[in-house]
């Protein structure tokens, strides 16, 4: 399958990229830095050197992969999710959610792509019974301390998911650490980076639809949604090279 990833050299992109080659997928992956265009190129995939917020030149970008699904892990965070930076993170990381989704939602209808899977969080649950489940509602509540970056989510699962023709899927992932994440363990609902990826490669394959919770077993929410449709293993890790 033809697959255009944005965010490629992103933490979960890393590791996606070399499991979407291995599966045999034809895949154009985006960043906006030329030094990892070229790393991108050295793993296997073909780069599109393009800012998101570009919408011109990223509609030309989809357009000239000719893709048949597009990925969404685009974030825009500080390293290591340093606090001292973060308020500013979390309004780039929102307006990459709003602006950023509703550039490539327009890309590919555009271009004629009608599938898209996307990157969403699973910490932004409302208060209430747990564990969380895909249809409960999420903390909208627009006087609470993680207002900025809940607004950002709402915009990115509406465009995902109501942007017809478009089949859109979203990914709700935990916190994650492992690999170019800048954290050995996470607290819960944690996922490691590769478990991340993995789910993204069986999202492609085997998802219908609508939302899918991916994390670790854990009391806040329920992944079994996943694991029965996707197969979703939390404790997979890659195997490194020799």
């Amino acid at each position: 399958m033809r697959i255009f990833l944005a965010g490629a050299a992103g933490a979960i992109g890393r590791q996606l990229v070399p499991l979407l080659v291995d599966s045999g997928h034809t895949v154009t992956g985006t960043t906006r830095w030329p030094a990892k265009a070229e790393a991108l190129r050295a793993a296997g995939i073909t780069p599109a050197l393009v800012d998101v917020f570009d919408a011109p030149a990223l509609t030309l970008a989809v357009r000239a992969a000719r893709p048949e699904l597009i990925m969404h892990q685009l974030t825009d965070l500080p390293p290591r999710l340093d606090p001292a930076a973060m308020a500013e993170g979390a309004r780039r990381n929102a307006r990459m959610r709003r602006e950023g989704t509703q550039n490539l939602v327009a890309a590919a209808q555009q271009a004629g792509v009608r599938r898209l899977i996307a990157q969403s969080i699973a910490w932004m649950y409302a208060d209430g019974g747990e564990p969380h489940r895909e249809d409960d509602p999420l903390d909208a509540d627009p006087e609470s301390p993680r207002a900025v970056s809940a607004a950002g989510v709402v915009a990115l699962e509406r465009l995902t998911l109501s942007s017809p023709p478009i089949e859109g899927v979203v990914l709700r992932y935990g916190h994650l650490y492992g690999p170019h994440t800048g954290f050995e363990k996470a607290e819960p609902p944690a996922l490691h980076v590769d478990a991340a990826a993995a789910a993204a490669l069986l999202a492609i394959e085997r998802a219908h639809p609508g939302i899918y919770n991916i994390a670790e077993p854990c009391a806040y929410l329920s992944t079994e949604k996943a694991q029965r449709e996707l197969g979703f293993d939390p404790a997979f890790r890659r195997a490194q090279p020799a």
